[in-house]
């Protein structure tokens, strides 16, 4: 099926580009309350599900045992902007477990992060693996073999001890099997499993409310969620969208962007999992998508409905600071969030 036009870009009061995509929510018990397009096909969910990832770092036992509070877990479940604040927290997880720079296997890239890369150049450096967006989710994983006396050495690989409790809890919270035919490589060279919308979105449901994981993970999961939401800008970064949206919530929503236009979510207080994809990757679009679902489900709240509605609807601007346009949820979703679509 052709996933509908969710989100258009808008050149004056004219539409000048259209993205397509798809949108579950679920509740922990399983139940759908909202389907658009086909979310039964699988999406390779990227950084969106780096909460998941980061379950083993405390069910180990190594969080607590190298005194992680609310910003290094948030850390590792960050897609960074490698400003200096995050390169610098990446490197003293690292050096609590006894390991450096060294030890990451995630690559270096300039900080994402236009002003951070800007300093960086100034100051005549060159980026390193800290500054790469999951190091924090990294230094997590090197971390956790350390503790559990596992040679972190390879640890990206789909064979390795850290990779194989990845996948084990990664199944465990979707429920959907995570086959070898089904296996890509993300970006920071860990593997990264092609699942469906409505599994993604019911792990969700399952990690904000506990429901189906057992007391330990239900914990797990519940203080990795409390950790983003409190540092959400270890989780991004400066005027990062998933900064916005959980600093304005102020505790109350959990958000992760991933590569290629997806975003994963979770309403804790509703017991509610989000998971969506924009079908040409483009995160401008999944930004309007994932605010816009949020503004419906908070739509009887009307300040946070008002704060969700203002990124579900960003402005365009030229090189002068005009304003040239806007993007604007679409169709169904339009009809979702409390705007028409002329609105």
């Amino acid at each position: 099926m052709a996933n509908p036009v969710l989100v258009e870009a808008m050149r004056g009061d004219l539409v000048e580009s259209r993205h397509r995509g798809a949108v579950c929510v679920r509740d922990a018990d399983g139940a759908t309350l909202l389907s658009l397009g086909d979310v039964a096909r699988p999406v390779f969910p990227r950084s969106a599900i780096k909460v998941i990832q980061a379950l083993p770092l405390i069910e180990s036992g190594a969080a607590d045992a190298y005194g992680f509070g609310n910003r290094e877990l948030a850390l590792a479940c960050a897609s960074h902007s490698g400003e200096p604040a995050h390169a610098a927290l990446a490197e003293s997880m690292l050096k609590r477990a006894g390991f450096d720079a060294g030890s990451l296997e995630c690559g270096a890239h300039w900080p994402m992060g236009e002003a951070a890369a800007r300093q960086l150049a100034r100051e005549g450096g060159q980026p390193s693996a800290l500054h790469n967006n999951c190091s924090g989710k990294h230094a997590g994983f090197v971390c956790t073999c350390a503790h559990r006396g596992i040679d972190p050495r390879g640890y990206v690989r789909r064979d390795h001890d850290m990779q194989i409790s990845v996948r084990e809890a990664m199944e465990s919270v979707t429920g959907a099997p995570h086959r070898e035919e089904a296996c890509g490589t993300d970006g920071c060279s860990i593997p990264t499993y092609a699942v469906p919308l409505d599994a993604l979105a019911l792990g969700f449901a399952r990690m904000a409310s506990g429901v189906g994981l057992g007391n330990e993970r239900a914990k797990a999961a519940r203080r990795l969620m409390d950790a983003c939401m409190a540092e959400p800008f270890c989780v991004a970064g400066t005027d990062r969208v998933d900064t916005k949206l959980m600093q304005g919530a102020g505790g109350r929503i959990f958000v992760k962007i991933g590569a290629e236009g997806v975003y994963c979510g979770a309403v804790p207080e509703l017991g509610i999992g989000i998971a969506l994809k924009c079908d040409d990757g483009a995160g401008r679009a999944a930004e309007v998508m994932v605010a816009a679902v949020l503004a419906r489900l908070f739509k009887d709240d009307h300040a946070m409905a008002r704060h969700l509605d203002a990124l579900a609807h960003p402005e365009l601007t030229n090189w002068k600071g005009n304003r040239v346009g806007a993007l604007r949820p679409a169709g169904e979703l339009a009809r979702s969030d409390g705007r028409s679509a002329a609105g």
